[in-house]
């Protein structure tokens, strides 16, 4: 092998290695989040595997950041995770999901969480670390907003969930569907990761990449239900293959929408030429993940 490419596969090699260890360390961070909550993660669906992919893939899209600085990515992911389990699986009246949500927006605003609660206090362990940042004070509304966004999307889809199983009304168009991709959870947890890394320096920044990170989420959306389908049939969940499309138009929606992010990115290179590198990076090795499997164990 010629010399400089031996070298080249030594230097590629030794950082797909560092990541890694980046990857575990967050890993074992997680590992200590389940511990302390654990009425939070059910295993299954949250086993091992689930934390590790986790936390590869907050490595692997941001190959720049120190373990240190993608603690709080990887612990808003967790947090999304128990939050979409408890109102998925275990809530049984739009009351209590809504209580829950509720709940979860007081906290982010900063009130106590209740005694006993878990959901509400990872939520306030989350707000302590991002409170402690400097750009909190000045963008921590826009985080507290998009949580509010997230759990309405929640809260929209499981009373079309009920619905459908119930045969109440029409499920809703896969356009709707798609509209209400912010029950994902990505942007909350971008905005999470933006404000916890000082990575943006003004709100007008940040809201720009929120506007992209929406446009982004949707295609996660679909790349997930394409990889969820069987899962979401025996589990009762909503899903685009669900609404009157098929395998091929999803992919080729997911193809043209995913299309559209990058144009949308471009213009914002020049302000924000780290942040739009993570976005592209979130869209490439999400659709590379999913191709293969998803983040829950079956359960």
């Amino acid at each position: 092998m010629p010399s400089d490419t031996l070298a080249a596969t030594l230097e590629q090699s030794a950082e797909q290695g560092r990541i890694c260890s980046v990857a575990v360390r967050g890993q074992r961070d997680l590992q200590d989040r389940v511990a302390m909550y654990p009425a939070l993660f059910p295993d299954p669906p949250v086993d091992a595997a689930m934390l590790s992919a986790l936390a590869l893939s907050t490595a692997f899209i941001a190959p720049w950041c120190t373990a240190a600085e993608l603690r709080t990515a990887n612990r808003a992911s967790l947090w999304v995770t128990a939050e979409d389990w408890r109102i998925d699986s275990e809530i049984g009246s739009l009351e209590e999901a809504t209580a829950t949500a509720t709940a979860c927006i007081a906290v982010a605003a900063g009130s106590a969480p209740a005694d006993g609660d878990q959901l509400t206090q990872f939520l306030a362990d989350i707000r302590e670390d991002l409170a402690a940042t400097p750009l909190f004070s000045r963008l921590g509304h826009l985080w507290q907003d998009e949580l509010r966004r997230m759990l309405d999307a929640e809260l929209r889809e499981w009373q079309w969930r009920t619905d459908r199983n119930n045969k109440m009304a029409e499920l809703p168009s896969a356009g709707d569907y798609l509209a209400n991709a912010a029950g994902y959870g990505a942007t909350w947890v971008n905005i999470s990761h933006w404000i916890a890394t000082s990575a943006v320096e003004t709100e007008e920044h940040l809201t720009a990449l929120v506007t992209a990170s929406y446009e982004v989420e949707k295609v996660l959306r679909l790349v997930n239900d394409l990889a969820s389908y069987n899962r979401d049939v025996k589990a009762g969940d909503l899903n685009i293959l669900m609404l009157g499309v098929g395998e091929h138009e999803v992919r080729q929606q997911a193809i043209d929408l995913a299309d559209r992010c990058h144009k949308l990115l471009d213009p914002l290179a020049e302000v924000s030429p780290q942040q739009v590198t993570y976005l592209r990076r979130v869209l490439g090795f999400t659709a590379g993940f999913y191709h293969g499997t998803d983040f829950w164990a079956s359960r």
